[in-house]
């Protein structure tokens, strides 16, 4: 499975099962996240743990996807960097908009 969904109190957890997540999987998982937030869901933590690698076009459906929860007055964070995801975040900047944790613990907690 590409994408598991946990809840843990009131907030999403959404782990990526992927090593590379690349333009190949990032409609997946933006119609997937997407769906989850229409049907509610304003918590949402996007665990990356297991990746080694995204490229732009998945980071384009973070993206996408925190502006659509956010329009709706939640918040998306992420959690679980490996260094080459650390390095993709700060190379586009991106560490400057999305919130994110070491732990799920952290961040599910960050909500409180």
């Amino acid at each position: 499975m590409e994408f598991t969904k946990e809840v843990q109190s009131d907030v999403l957890v959404l782990t990526v099962n992927l090593f590379r997540a690349t333009l190949k999987e990032a409609d997946n998982f933006k119609t997937n996240l997407v769906s989850e937030i229409e049907q509610g869901w304003k918590k949402i933590v996007v665990d990356l743990s297991y990746c080694e690698f995204i490229d732009s076009t998945f980071l384009g459906a973070l993206v996408l996807s925190l502006k659509k929860v956010t329009s709706q007055g939640g918040d998306l964070r992420l959690v679980g960097f490996q260094p080459s995801v650390h390095s993709m975040f700060e190379l586009t900047r991106m560490y400057r908009v999305f919130e994110s944790f070491k732990t799920q613990e952290e961040a599910v907690k960050s909500f409180s």
